[in-house]
């Protein structure tokens, strides 16, 4: 789905290809980040595609909820093929509670794909990812985007789900 098609106050969050961490921290007092889970972890079929892997590949992810002055704006989502971590990814073990976004975007050698955007509801898993991490069960349909980051030609997979909080910061 097209960015387009999204409300006015969520298409500069969804169509802004600089980095998501810096444009939070410039809209509010106090940024964290919490991390929700990383590991092993089970994956999509349009995910493995995204990440050319095959359904028996092992895939590491990373689900983060990004907070501005308290309230989680933005719950997100990353994906590698395990097989590529020792090599391309290897930084990724170490990051701790550090936001992804200092790497990514401090490294010259990480290319970026284009942005795709889409609005997710309770039929989709990544929103249910969301609603767990918040822990609000009744969340609206939300508004996403991902695209693949590559490193020595290995992708790295980001979704970014929109939090209705999100709304609170400037556009």
């Amino acid at each position: 789905m097209a960015a387009w098609r999204a409300p006015r106050g969520m298409r500069g969050w969804l169509t802004d290809d600089s980095s998501l961490t810096a444009r939070i921290r410039a809209r509010c007092g106090r940024f964290s980040l919490r991390v929700v889970s990383q590991g092993k972890g089970a994956v999509l079929p349009d995910e493995l595609a995204a990440l050319g892997v095959h359904r028996h590949g092992s895939v590491w992810q990373r689900e983060v909820l990004l907070i501005a002055d308290g309230e989680p704006v933005v719950f997100a989502r990353s994906l590698v093929a395990e097989t590529t971590i020792p090599a391309a990814w290897h930084l990724l073990h170490g990051l701790g509670g550090r936001p992804l976004a200092a790497v990514l975007f401090d490294d010259p050698r990480v290319r970026r794909a284009p942005l795709e955007a889409a609005r997710l509801d309770a039929r989709d898993p990544r929103w249910h990812h969301a609603a767990r991490a918040t822990g609000v069960a009744d969340l609206p349909a939300l508004w996403a985007r991902r695209s693949a980051f590559h490193r020595a030609g290995v992708p790295l997979l980001i979704t970014e789900i929109f939090l209705p909080a999100i709304l609170n910061l400037a556009p």
